[in-house]
């Protein structure tokens, strides 16, 4: 994180030189005596631009602040990623790919629509992520917008409640694996493994949860489509389409159990 941050603060500096090292180049090709080349006083006057603005950059990161136009690039560029970090840091992945197989389960091509999976994601996905999302506002949010916390240390203090929660869902065997591969040391505990190490695995997890959720689902939807398949064999009705046939069924079954209901509830509590 300190290395990110330390990339972004130079990349920022080199973006707000721009502009006065332009304006200076153009003030000295005016004011440039005749027989005197035009970029000799420009040229003598950047480096000492270039020392004075990488000094100020050092001393912020030395006394562990940055100016308030260099926090606020920083945010923009954070609120730039912010769809990545929704999908690969929360329990969105994990959802969203649930309620798609099972709206293939169903039979269902474009019912409910992506729109709607998306939005019932998104929402059940701030349910369960309130409790994290209540920690990083007390200990990240709060004390930023009192002046208490610089904008390190609250991007630090969030990312660490954000760790938390992906720790928890991350299973051992994925954190061993990419452990191996990056040839990482043994950690001393979950509050040191990196973010490089942890996003893949958790992502890994996630994965690998829902297709397990996905296959449970497909089970008794499966049997129905067996059953109305078979009978249609029996009757000589190969003309007719399973799907067709099978889907009422199947949606009859899927109201009659609740499913909705049941369907979210054991969403969030597989996060507990």
């Amino acid at each position: 994180m300190k290395r990110a941050l330390s990339l972004a603060a130079w990349t920022a500096a080199l973006i707000v030189l721009v502009a006065p090292l332009s304006a200076l180049a153009q003030s000295a090709a005016t004011t440039a005596p005749s027989g005197t080349p035009a970029s000799a006083p420009g040229v003598t006057a950047i480096p000492g631009a270039l020392d004075r603005a990488f000094s100020q950059i050092a001393g912020a990161q030395s006394q562990g602040s940055l100016s308030l136009s260099l926090q606020l690039l920083l945010i923009m560029g954070l609120l730039t990623i912010l769809p990545s970090l929704i999908l690969m840091m929360t329990s969105f992945t994990r959802i969203l790919v649930v309620l798609s197989i099972l709206r293939t389960a169903l039979g269902l091509q474009q019912s409910p629509p992506n729109q709607i999976l998306i939005g019932l994601s998104l929402f059940l996905s701030l349910f369960v992520m309130a409790p994290t999302l209540d920690r990083v506002n007390a200990n990240a949010i709060q004390p930023y917008a009192a002046g208490t916390l610089g904008a390190e240390q609250a991007i630090g203090a969030a990312g660490m409640e954000f760790h938390a929660f992906m720790v928890r869902q991350t299973r051992e065997r994925d954190l061993a694996m990419f452990s191996t591969m990056a040839r990482a040391p043994r950690f001393a505990g979950p509050q040191a493994i990196p973010f490089s190490i942890l996003l893949p695995a958790f992502v890994t997890s996630e994965l690998k949860t829902a297709f397990q959720i996905g296959f449970m689902l497909f089970l008794p939807f499966l049997v129905i489509d067996l059953v109305v398949s078979s009978v249609l064999m029996s009757l000589g009705m190969m003309m007719m389409s399973p799907t067709v046939v099978s889907m009422p069924f199947k949606l009859l079954l899927f109201v009659l159990v609740d499913g909705w209901a049941l369907m979210m509830g054991s969403l969030a509590a597989s996060f507990s």
